[in-house]
């Protein structure tokens, strides 16, 4: 039975392969650092990250926060993606980066 967020993350991940994008999923636990989004993603040289959350009314806790926080303070940019909308406006946003790569 697939959770929540899982059904989430597989809709992030069919979008990720149907772009033919590198990602990276971190492995949470005992081995992974606490914090770290679910995905990290190259799109056309730009680092992004993907934290997946089972609904809108989900946020991500105060160690994953600070975590995005530093990313963008990097040049990064994170994201949320929580339902059909929020991942349809990532998707955008990737498109974008894709469409200005290739121009």
């Amino acid at each position: 039975m697939t959770t929540p967020e899982g059904k989430i993350k597989q809709k992030i991940d069919k979008m990720l392969k149907a772009k033919d994008l590198w990602f990276f999923k971190p492995q949470a636990g005992p081995f992974g650092r606490s914090g770290v989004p679910d995905y990290i993603i190259c799109v056309a040289g730009n680092f992004l990250a993907i934290e997946a959350k089972s609904g809108p009314t989900r946020k991500p806790t105060a160690l994953q926060a600070q975590c995005m926080k530093k990313i963008e303070a990097a040049g990064g940019k994170c994201f949320v993606v929580s339902d059909a909308a929020t991942l349809g406006a990532v998707e955008d946003i990737i498109g974008e980066a894709l469409s200005n790569a290739s121009a």
